[in-house]
């Protein structure tokens, strides 16, 4: 019968799809591990449709595994045939299961067994998922089938999408070892929201790789207004506000360069309001970027602009991976206060220093008079900047991330009571 070895620690990653263009922060987050020493290996649901891939992905030592994905009943079969071959515990676990799993999407039981059995196959000790949708569902079955505990990292859609299942993510969050998520927004909704559910849930901030966001102090703006926005063209990132401020601006006789790297859905809606306001030579869409390209981009910008909404579908975005690593390299920073941004984007707070804007969510006037206040000559950017920078450094290190993550995977058994501080990487 294949068993995991207790003795030699690996972590398999449980991916929806990867490499995916958007998700930068689970490659950083792998990298961190992979440094302090841990032994990884990633599974993914999904093979990448998107050509386009980071450097960094280069950096990754952890082999990929895809998982199959049935295309038909027989296929599934031939899983639960391979699975009872190499597992003799399989048909006691699955015959327990069954009535379960009956309910289940079927594609998510097939690969479920698979990633139970290539999981054993490769000595893998614990699963983490990200998300906690079909790669958290996809890991809480092969860990049922399998005998291995399982964990994920909740970040925004999977939490607060209308389309959430509820009663599902309860069961997910119950049977899980334990449970990530990246703000205290989120550990509060979380908690609030799945109170029986929770007892093992944690903070754990997303980090970055710092010395790859070098701090520079940010200069006053020569003539023009340089502002950078970055993120899927999609509606909870509010780029369609961004633009509404520009044209109010330009307006008032501001001269600007907002410059939008990223690329999605609602593309041609805000190709056409720039055009409708006639800002051809004042905003542009770039397209996606690398993050090579984005850090260009930041170090080009006298501002960064993160003017995310809730979406009409509930959804809403976590803690912009991009919105900090432009904190970490001196751009002073405007957000809306949605969900966790609030916890990085703050006034002067008793001995906190101001570490940006925030702006009311949805409200374009606020965002056109942070931009317009940024622009000014005695705007108070070195101040923020290096606040904000601080701020990176204390709450948002990929290296105490690691460290975090390795914590909750070694002692699984470690609970959170209600109410009590919860711990920041």
């Amino acid at each position: 019968m294949l068993q995991a070895k207790p003795n030699t620690p690996r972590v398999g990653y449980v991916l929806k799809v990867y490499p995916r263009f958007s998700e930068t922060f689970i490659v950083t987050e792998i990298l961190a591990r992979e440094a302090s020493g841990e032994v990884l290996e990633i599974f993914s649901l999904r093979p990448p449709a998107d050509p386009r891939f980071h450097p960094e992905l280069a950096r990754v030592q952890a082999p990929v595994n895809y998982v199959p994905k049935p295309a038909k009943l027989s296929e599934g079969w031939a899983i639960v045939a391979r699975a009872q071959e190499l597992n003799a515990e399989f048909a006691g676990r699955w015959a327990q299961l069954l009535p379960k799993f009956a309910g289940y999407d079927p594609t998510e039981v097939h690969q479920g067994i698979e990633l139970a059995t290539m999981a054993l196959e490769r000595g893998i000790t614990h699963l983490h998922a990200h998300f906690g949708s079909l790669a958290a569902r996809t890991a809480e079955i092969a860990a049922a089938l399998s005998g291995l505990t399982y964990s994920f990292t909740a970040h925004a859609k999977d939490i607060f999408h209308q389309d959430v299942d509820r009663a599902r993510l309860a069961q997910t969050l119950a049977n899980a070892s334990h449970v990530v998520t990246i703000s205290e927004y989120n550990y509060g909704y979380l908690r609030s929201t799945y109170p029986a559910e929770t007892a093992n849930l944690h903070l754990v901030y997303n980090g970055l790789e710092l010395e790859r966001f070098p701090y520079t102090a940010p200069q006053v703006p020569v003539q023009t207004l340089r502002v950078a926005a970055v993120g899927r063209l999609v509606e909870k990132k509010g780029f369609g506000l961004l633009i509404e401020s520009a044209a109010e601006l330009r307006g008032r006789g501001l001269r600007l360069d907002v410059r939008i790297a990223g690329g999605g859905m609602l593309e041609t809606e805000l190709a056409e309001q720039i055009s409708s306001l006639g800002l051809e030579g004042t905003v542009r869409l770039l397209g996606p970027r690398t993050q090579r390209e984005v850090a260009d981009l930041l170090r080009w910008a006298d501002v960064f602009a993160a003017p995310c909404v809730v979406g009409e579908d509930g959804n809403a975005d976590g803690l912009p991976t991009v919105l900090l690593e432009a904190m970490a390299m001196g751009v002073p920073a405007i957000a809306s206060d949605v969900t966790g941004i609030p916890e990085v984007i703050h006034p002067a707070q008793g001995d906190d220093a101001r570490t940006g804007t925030l702006v009311r969510n949805g409200v374009a006037a606020d965002l056109t008079d942070a931009l317009e206040e940024a622009a000014r000559p005695d705007f108070d950017r070195e101040g923020i900047a290096a606040a904000a920078r601080r701020r990176i450094e204390a709450n948002f290190d990929s290296t105490k991330q690691a460290q975090r993550l390795r914590q909750l995977a070694e002692a699984p058994a470690l609970t959170v009571a209600a109410g009590e501080s919860v711990e920041v990487a």
